[in-house]
Parts: structure tokens; sequence; C-alpha cells
């Protein structure tokens, strides 16, 4: 059954990081997206792509941008295109002749998805970074560490994947859902920076209400001794969440605190922060007294909230994981599966990652080029 978003026909300017995360989240749902890599990036000695699962599930055709039949390829395909997303610097298209103006003038319900680090304008507009630079300035990052210690970097997940790529891929969905009613596309403005800053919206409304204090003192930023990772007896690792006063109430049960089982008396009121420290001591060790196996013996699967700290070899081996498939083999190689699920169209990985210039030649016959047009496309080096 095709995804969801079968029928939808997206062109991806070949990029790193969120912008081939962007295309693999439309691919996986169904959508045709046709990458387009840079000529020079076409080598016969380009090596096996398997590895490189952001760019699994669409074709890719090699094209000169900077050649003018080259960047009159890119426009024919906007032409038959639904949406086109690149994810370059400010003004990098328009120089190249295939911005925003020169693809809408070709096709007027065209969706362009524009994703960036500081957004389309700004001071910082023109200017180089990456996620840290990015979550830095919308201030999430500062909320993120712990008591003491400096900011501490979600690795590149916050700015370029939840807030860059998945931005990108949800505004351009929603783009194509206006352009069905109104026949008309639009640019879509895709920037880290506001998207980092979207995804703290609960935290600023909770500093707003006095319930955000310093980094690494509050509820579910390791403040609390019952949200908050433990080491085991054998040096791994298992997580708390127990935040409901039932939930809570079963985490004492298991663990045997509310039996005093460690010998440290009544287990005092969650709520009263001045026990948070002295109660992390505690149940660092008592968790520390059982392996990360005999904890999840006693509280896997249960209402305490409870998960064990799994890494990346063990988190698809997991019977939860591998029931669900949340981790599927593509190619060889094991990696996270389309996300979310479809009762009716559910996603799927359309192909292997392909390497650049892989499909040019049928990609292109295939989006309404004749064979004797690739031919002098080839001899111009408009195309590899």
């Amino acid at each position: 059954m095709p995804g969801p978003l079968h029928g939808f026909k997206v062109i991806e300017l070949a990029g790193i990081g969120p912008g081939p995360f962007a295309g693999m989240m439309l691919s996986d749902m169904g959508a045709e997206v046709l990458r387009v890599d840079r000529a020079e990036s076409v080598r016969g000695d380009a090596g096996d792509r398997a590895f490189d699962v952001l760019g699994r599930g669409r074709r890719s055709v090699g094209v000169d941008l900077k050649n003018p039949e080259g960047r009159e390829v890119v426009l024919r395909l906007v032409e038959r295109a639904d949406a086109l997303i690149e994810g370059f610097r400010p003004g990098v298209t328009e120089r190249l002749g295939v911005g925003p103006d020169d693809c809408l003038a070709r096709n007027s319900r065209l969706v362009y998805g524009r994703m960036t680090g500081w957004g389309q304008s700004g001071p910082y507009a023109a200017a180089a970074g990456h996620d840290i630079n990015y979550i830095a300035l919308s201030g999430t990052l500062s909320m993120i560490g712990r008591a003491g210690g400096p900011p501490v970097p979600p690795l590149n997940l916050v700015g370029d994947f939840g807030g860059g790529g998945m931005l990108l891929a949800f505004g351009v969905v929603c783009g194509l859902l206006e352009a069905g009613r109104s026949g008309r596309g639009q640019v879509i403005d895709a920037a880290m920076v506001d998207g980092a800053a979207l995804l703290a919206t609960m935290m600023h409304g909770l500093r707003h209400a006095g319930m955000w204090r310093e980094r690494g003192t509050n509820l579910l930023d390791t403040g609390a001794w019952y949200y908050e990772v433990y080491e085991t007896a054998d040096g791994k690792h298992v997580s708390f969440g127990s935040l409901e006063p039932h939930f809570f109430q079963e985490m004492l049960r298991r663990t045997g605190l509310a039996d005093g089982v460690d010998g440290g008396g009544p287990v005092p009121d969650p709520e009263d922060r001045t026990t948070w420290p002295s109660m992390k001591r505690r149940m660092a060790e008592l968790i520390k007294t059982r392996t990360r196996d005999e904890w999840c013996g006693l509280l896997e699967a249960s209402d305490a909230c409870f998960a064990p700290v799994l890494d990346a070899e063990e988190a698809p081996l997991h019977p939860h994981n591998a029931e669900r498939r949340t981790f599927v083999e593509s190619g060889g190689v094991v990696q996270p599966a389309p996300a979310p699920r479809f009762s009716r169209t559910p996603g799927e990985i359309a192909g292997p990652p392909a390497r650049p210039g892989d499909h040019t030649d049928a990609a292109l016959v295939d989006w309404g080029f004749s064979s004797d047009e690739l031919v002098k496309l080839h001899d111009c080096g408009a195309v590899r």
C-alpha cells in the first residue's frame, strides 16, 4: 500500500544533515523525492553509500547548477514537482537561478521549502553556524545540563534534526495541503533557531509561571531525584520518570524504598525540593546494589515509569522495539524505521541510499526528458 504522501513529487537540492533528513522523512511517507546532486560529486569510485541512511529511499541525478543548461534542467523538473527543498545560505539559490521567484515563475503551485540555521532574515542570516550555535541563540541550550555545570549540547538533535529537518518536512506538508485548496504555492522559511525555540515552548511557559529555575534544578532536567538516570552495579544505567503520585508510589514499592529497604527511613514529600539532593544520593546508592538486568526484572513494563538505558547496538534487539519494528534492516544496515505509523497507508523505506548521479538518465526520462535531450545535456556537461 502506498504511503500517505504517495503521488507528491519533491525535488531535493542535495545538502548535508538536516536537509537529507527532511528528504528522508518525505520519502519514507511515500513522496517521490528526486535528489539533485552536484555534478562534481558524481564519481565512479564514490563507493558504497549503504551507511548514508539519511539518503535512503530516493533517486539521484547529477546536475551542474552553474551551467545554464544544468539550471534549465532543474527548472524543467520544477514544472512537474509539487515541492522543492533546499538548505543553502540565504541568496545562494537566487544566485544559481533556481531561487523561489525563478521556480514559482515556472510552477505557481510549487511549495518552496528553505531551511537555514538563522533564517532568511536578521543580523545573523548570512553568517556561518552549526546546531550548537542555533540552539544557543534560541535560549534552549541554556536549559540543558546539570546543576553547577555548563550547558550540554544534546548531540545535534534539537537544532539540525528537530528544529530544522523535521520542521522543514512539516512545513512542506502544510504547504502542500494549503496549495491543494488555494492552487497557489509559497515559500517556507524553516530556521533552526526558530525551531529550537519552538521545541522549548513548554519550558518558557514554566519559566513565566515561576516553575523553571536554574539549570539542572528543575523537575525535568535532572533536578528531581525521581526523574533521573542512575548507574547500576554492572556499570550500566537505568532511567526513572516517576512524576505523577501513583507512578511515584509504584516506583517506591518496586524499588523497596516504601519499605525502607535501604535503611534510609521514610521517603519525604517529592515536591520538597530541599530534599532532592539527599534523596538523589540515596537513590544512587540503592540502584548501585543491583545490575541493570536485575532492576529490569523488578521494574520493566510497570507503572513505575522505568526503562533501561540501552546503547545503539542494544536498542534494536530489545523485545519492545523488536515487536514494533522500531528498527529495520535495509541494504544490510540496521536503522530506525519510518515514523509515525499509519493504519492504512504505512510508510516504508523505498530503497537504499543512492550514490550521486546513480539515476541521472533514468530519472530524467521519467520526469519528461527525451533521449536526444539527455545526449545533449551530457555533451555540454550539464548533467552527469
